[in-house]
């Protein structure tokens, strides 16, 4: 079983810089200094939780269901993510408490993630 090439140390969560590379089939050999793609840089939790983004296209209320969280930590887990790709994120837009209220009443959100989303 392979393992997936890690992306910060375990020891101090520094990035880690690749030196050596290796080909299986013919066993050509590159030794240098070698840049990772930014999402080798996420976490194994930030990578699922792209998945699990991915796999629902975006949807909020599916990635809430699949993981079992709640809206403000969708949020958060998605600007978490953003910020580690290198980007700035977008200021988050303030949602009305009526249209809090609204989502509740339609059954979009519960009344736990409501009462979150009021305190954020």
């Amino acid at each position: 079983m392979k393992k997936e090439t890690l992306g910060t140390c375990p020891v101090c969560d520094k990035k880690l810089n690749i030196t050596r590379l290796t080909c299986n089939s013919c066993g050509t050999t590159m030794e240098g200094e070698f840049t990772q793609c930014k999402f080798c840089r996420l976490t194994s939790k930030q990578k699922n939780f792209i998945e699990v983004f991915i796999k629902n296209r975006g949807n909020i209320k599916e990635i809430e269901k699949e993981m079992g969280i709640s809206y403000p930590t969708v949020r958060n887990k998605l600007e978490n993510v953003i910020r580690d790709l290198g980007y700035k994120p977008q200021p988050t837009e303030q949602i009305s408490k009526t249209e809090i209220l609204k989502k509740l009443s339609d059954g979009e959100i519960t009344a736990e993630q409501a009462l979150n989303m009021i305190n954020e």
